[in-house]
């Protein structure tokens, strides 16, 4: 006992600064730098106040080892070998592990995930904010299901608010901030069931603008908004049947309503006037591709400033969406550089408000089943082949690890996906063997990573995914956490006494 109680009291000693200097590490970058790390969080104070602000940003599909391939190729795009590299969200105190499941699944889609961080509890797959007693589908038990939105909780106060995304704005995580439905594919009047009474979720969104709940939405989605007989600034058509130019709708409520880069540079913001920005079609355009329309970064700026103009606050959903979609396409290369476009985002946020009143939460609503292989030495670059280690240096030897089949290997892979080494053979049996590859093909932007399972959209998995939080409440993060507490600390710090 007595040993033992000296063996603490020595480790104590030898933790202190003066003594630390008796170590031959101490004098390590890396000693140092977890000292100052470890001072940082003992200066850290919980912020007790009462919100007037929240952000929650959503990557969506960004869980850890999405996350962790993301803060590679930023390390690597800036420099250095890419491990060393902290994202803004990197930096928040808070953090916390979160369960995806839905409530009947154990591989969740973005409708219940959104519907969880929105509303407080989860729900089935393809259903947003809708109570999970109800089947998928069915119109008519949904009408009397549906639940109540942090966004309503909020507007109720007082406060303005904001959805935003890279995907349509009628896709699943935004539309959670605003609607109910029983099917998260009724974007517009063509999805309904004849005779089911349901509004369409384009329609909803003009609803709740009408009503005073959304004062600024910016996305894609532009078809779902638009009749049929009439072609957008692009020379798309509409996708609606009912007629209605929810559009025009919208300017007639007074609304400022734009379609591309330069319309939306030249928005007024702060007069309180609701802003619908709908700048493709479909999805936006990936990060890479982006060509005539506003970056993450600018469209959280620009809704900032705008919602900033009310005294109350505001509560602001930000997805970067089409993470998720070059995930599924097994298109590492996109994921990466949208991933970084949210991360210039929230860079953004974090400049433009202030911890001590703006709560601001970066998560994801689910992980996919992308892998990464070793053993990779430092520098390997995250979209290419993995190097070996160099046992007389830091960075890698330049020279590919090769597999058991004589041929290098990416770092990044997938478990399934359009990337499969398995090809369909005239019999309608698979088989195949992985092609030798380049470091050249392997960083092509447009290059499929490798996968087992063929399957012509890579899944989502169900595995944890981070919260990072900075600002009044976020201590309340930590440890591991079901999906919908995100929604109760949110709550919690608008509501604070």
């Amino acid at each position: 006992m007595l040993k033992s109680f000296l063996s603490g009291v020595a480790f104590v000693a030898l933790a202190t600064p003066a003594l630390a200097q008796e170590l031959p590490q101490a004098s390590s970058p890396w000693f140092t730098a977890a000292q100052e790390t470890i001072a940082a969080r003992l200066a850290n104070q919980p912020i007790t106040g009462r919100a007037k602000n929240v952000i929650l940003f959503t990557a969506d599909g960004n869980g850890v080892g999405t996350n962790y391939a993301i803060r590679l190729f930023s390390g690597q795009q800036a420099g250095g070998l890419g491990d060393e590299y902290v994202q803004p969200q990197e930096t928040f105190p808070n953090v916390a592990l979160v369960k995806t499941y839905s409530s009947n699944g154990q591989t969740p889609d973005s409708a219940p995930t959104a519907m969880a961080m929105n509303t407080g509890i989860k729900g089935k797959n393809g259903m947003i904010n809708i109570q999970d007693t109800v089947a998928e589908k069915d119109c008519v038990a949904g009408l009397d299901a549906g639940v109540k939105t942090f966004a309503e909780i909020v507007s109720e106060m007082g406060k303005s608010v904001g959805v935003i995304s890279t995907a349509r704005i009628t896709h699943a995580t935004p539309a959670a901030v605003y609607a109910r439905t029983a099917s998260r594919d009724w974007e517009d009047n063509t999805g309904i069931p004849e005779g089911c009474a349901q509004k369409d979720i384009a329609d909803q969104l003009i609803e709740q603008m009408k009503a005073g709940v959304i004062d600024l939405a910016l996305g894609g989605g532009r078809a779902h908004f638009l009749p049929e007989t009439v072609t957008d600034v692009e020379g798309k058509a509409g996708k609606r049947t009912d007629g209605r130019d929810l559009t025009e709708e919208a300017k007639a409520m007074g609304a400022q309503v734009v379609f591309a880069d330069t319309d939306f540079a030249a928005l007024t913001k702060g007069d309180n006037a609701p802003v619908l920005g709908l700048f493709e079609a479909s999805h936006m355009k990936y990060e890479a591709d982006r060509t005539g329309e506003p970056s993450l970064a600018e469209m959280t700026a620009a809704a900032i400033e705008t919602l900033s103009a009310n005294e109350e606050g505001f509560y602001l959903s930000i997805e970067a969406g089409r993470v998720d979609h070059a995930n599924h396409d097994g298109n590492a290369y996109r994921v990466l550089t949208d991933g970084k476009a949210f991360a210039d985002a929230i860079a953004k946020a974090v400049e433009m408000t202030n911890a001590e009143d703006t709560l601001i939460i970066v998560t994801a609503d689910h992980e996919h089943a992308i892998s990464f292989n070793g053993y990779c030495g430092r520098g390997s670059n995250i979209l290419g082949l993995c190097m070996k280690e160099d046992g007389a240096g830091t960075a890698h030897s330049g020279e590919p690890n090769l597999a058991a089949d004589g041929k290098p290997y990416t770092v990044i892979g997938y478990l399934n996906g359009a990337g499969s080494v398995l090809v369909e053979q005239a019999d309608k049996t698979y088989a195949g063997s992985r092609p030798d590859l380049t470091e050249e093909q392997a960083t092509d932007i447009d290059y499929l990573q490798q996968a087992l399972i063929p399957m012509s959209s890579e899944t989502h998995s169900g595995e944890d995914v981070a919260v990072y939080a900075r600002g009044p409440w976020a201590h309340l993060f930590g440890g591991t956490i079901e999906q919908n507490v995100i929604f109760h600390v949110m709550r919690h710090a608008v509501t604070a006494e």
